[in-house]
């Protein structure tokens, strides 16, 4: 059981580390040319936690719509006994 819960939660880390570099790419494309420049802006705003918070409310949101589709599949499994 709590063999199944560590991958369960490595895959869950797995996916918001994904969303949080997939967000960083998408709204920071200078990442890619210039890493050290966005560092040191964000540095100097003092903005460390945006990133988290904003690749955590998707990753939430993300993460409810996974369970209402696992739940609806759910329903229409073949049950086999």
């Amino acid at each position: 059981m709590a063999e199944k819960f560590k991958q369960a939660l490595k895959k869950e880390i797995l996916y918001y580390l994904l969303t949080l570099l997939i967000l960083a790419l998408m709204m920071h494309i200078d990442l890619l040319s210039n890493p050290l420049a966005r560092l040191e802006l964000m540095q100097e705003k003092e903005n460390y936690l945006h990133p988290f918070l904003y690749s955590f409310s998707i990753y939430i949101i993300i993460f409810i719509l996974r369970k209402i589709i696992d739940f609806i599949m759910g329903l229409f499994a073949k049950k086999t006994d």
